[in-house]
């Protein structure tokens, strides 16, 4: 099999890692240039939600490339573009219906950051000192220096501390390790109250917003929070005018089994910020969904948002997220995502037999593994170069799967989970063969670490 790595002409995120090449994607499959087939068991990173080769996606854009590629935001509309806006706002939660766009995750999360603070400058005046933003550890929001700044990824933070914003950070709904040893059926959420703590310690006219996943992705794998978590967050942000921005860019559009997952709460937030699954990998789109009142908030002040990128909103990106949520609609998988991930997760039981898992979690299509040295203890293997998450992949890979590994989990440096995410298309023959392929790779890195 050709390999890519060193001897390439790309700087690859793993300089030191050799690349497979990838020539075709069907389906929840990818196959390489030998004829290997992988099923896709992450979407890429949780964002192929309709699957690849989707061929009505493919002539859409074919059709919006030979009639109008590019446009500028700052200068002209489209008519993708405002479908898209229309599409989006219709199955979102009530009161959230202006859509501003971008293209990618990072944007989405750097740009709300930005819009909470214009928003006080705008109902305020020019001497709002609104402007931090609280957060939670064991989160990702994103690459660019304000939504890593947001981000509780320890190991991504720690070479870019220097440039990162101060931002407060409060725990994550970590059920499994718990920091103040309750269970989730009757624990209070008091992760969720350490918000209003933070925010008496900051000063509530000092902060703007508050950002959370609503089911923790990357940073940690899958991580569920009580029933009553995002409801008590809600609250706390009302109370202290404090903007509530919930970043589904990777649990939105059917990934949880909701069109999005504060959706299983009943907790509206003021913005969401989407990406991933809205174009599927299709095309590079994001954006961010923000309540009726935060728009007209700048439409009767300035008028404008003091910010912009340049391939936000254009009409092949739009394009293409137009016809993804509509094959989205059209197959229903929302439902699909919420049958296979109760199957999934019913597939995978045999992993409590295996020593190195620790635990098993997830809600829909968005399930996390987390791996541990010792079950009883829940003690984490320490963090290496070698790290066992990442071994655990190549197996997976050796086994026909591919999933999506983290570390630095527990503690900044020890911790291993990786993420299961595949397609929402995948059908019930697929879930067979994904689970097949988890269990027989974890039970072969079980003989190799024991």
């Amino acid at each position: 099999m050709r390999r890519y790595g060193r001897g390439a002409n790309v700087f690859f995120r793993n300089v030191q890692k050799d690349h497979p090449v990838i020539v075709r994607g069907e389906g929840i499959y990818l196959y390489d240039d030998e004829g290997n087939r992988y099923i896709d068991g992450c979407s890429g990173a949780l964002v192929t939600n309709i699957g690849h080769g989707v061929e009505p996606v493919a002539e859409a854009i074919y059709r919006q490339a030979k009639t109008l590629a590019f446009s500028h935001l700052s200068r002209f509309a489209s008519e993708p573009l405002m479908k898209l806006g229309e599409m989006v706002a219709g199955i979102a939660p009530p009161g959230l219906g202006r859509l501003y766009m971008v293209s990618g995750g990072s944007e989405a999360t750097e740009s709300a950051m930005k819009m909470a603070r214009q928003y006080f400058l705008e109902r305020d005046g020019t001497n709002s000192p609104k402007h931090l933003v609280i957060s939670r550890w064991n989160s990702f929001h994103g690459n660019t220096v304000g939504s890593m700044s947001m981000s509780g990824i320890v190991p991504r933070r720690r070479p870019y501390q220097p440039y990162l914003l101060d931002f407060p950070h409060v725990n994550a709904p970590y059920c499994y390790r718990c920091p103040y040893g309750r269970e989730p059926e009757e624990c209070g959420v008091p992760c969720a109250y350490e918000l209003q703590q933070a925010i008496d310690m900051a000063g509530a006219e000092y902060v703007s917003a508050f950002i959370a996943e609503p089911v923790v992705g990357a940073a940690a794998g899958a991580l569920v929070p009580p029933a009553a978590y995002h409801r008590a967050v809600r609250d706390i942000c009302d109370r202290h005018d404090v903007l509530y921005i919930a970043d589904e860019v990777m649990t939105g559009f059917g990934r949880t089994g909701e069109h999005f997952a504060v959706d299983h709460w009943d907790a509206v937030p003021d913005m969401m910020t989407l990406a991933k699954g809205m174009g599927s990998g299709y095309m590079p789109l994001g954006g961010v969904l923000v309540r009726e009142d935060i728009w007209s908030t700048f439409y009767r002040g300035t008028g404008r948002f003091v910010h912009g990128h340049t391939y936000g909103g254009n009409p092949l990106a739009s394009a293409a997220g137009v016809a993804v949520l509509d094959y989205y609609l059209e197959h229903d998988l929302v439902q699909n995502s919420s049958q296979m991930g109760a199957m999934l997760m019913e597939k995978l039981e045999p992993l409590g037999r295996n020593p190195l898992v620790g635990d098993l979690r997830g809600i829909g299509l968005m399930i996390g593994i987390e791996l541990v040295r010792d079950k009883g203890t829940k003690e984490p293997f320490p963090r290496s170069p070698g790290a066992v998450a990442e071994k655990a992949t190549g197996l997976l890979m050796d086994a026909g799967v591919v999933v999506y590994p983290g570390g630095g989990t527990v503690d900044g440096e020890a911790g291993d989970h990786f993420l299961v995410g595949p397609p929402l298309t995948i059908d019930e023959a697929g879930i067979e063969e994904l689970a097949e392929g988890i269990i027989s790779g974890l039970n072969r890195l079980a003989e190799i670490e024991s």
